[in-house]
């Protein structure tokens, strides 16, 4: 069985988020820690650890999640955005579920971190 993280508690209904977009792959809502104006979380239905950890049936889910993170950064407004995908502790992964920042509405500087 997955182990329970807070993204498994959000779409089990058991923590509530601000919903920016749902279907039956995927879930995005807003940070509650924002790094920039804009900053939405995108997470798969499924749990999948981290980037690292998928596998090949996910390949189509992970262009799913790609191809949602840009509608939905369009559907914010947003002409340049960062889509963010950290894997592993060391890169900064703190909830272990995979999932996609999407951040924007300021410039956004190079190297990260």
């Amino acid at each position: 069985m997955p182990e329970e993280t807070i993204f498994s508690k959000i779409l089990n209904g058991e923590i509530p988020c601000k919903e920016v977009y749902s279907d039956d792959l995927c879930l995005a809502f807003r940070d509650i820690e924002p790094q920039a104006p804009t900053h939405i979380l995108l997470i798969p239905r499924k749990t999948i650890r981290s980037l690292k950890e998928a596998e090949d049936q996910d390949k189509k889910l992970l262009g799913h999640l790609l191809f949602i993170s840009s509608k939905i950064a369009q559907q914010e407004g947003l002409d340049n955005w960062r889509t963010v995908i950290n894997t592993g502790k060391e890169s900064g992964q703190t909830v272990f579920h995979l999932h996609l920042h999407i951040i924007g509405g300021r410039p956004l500087l190079w190297p990260p971190g």
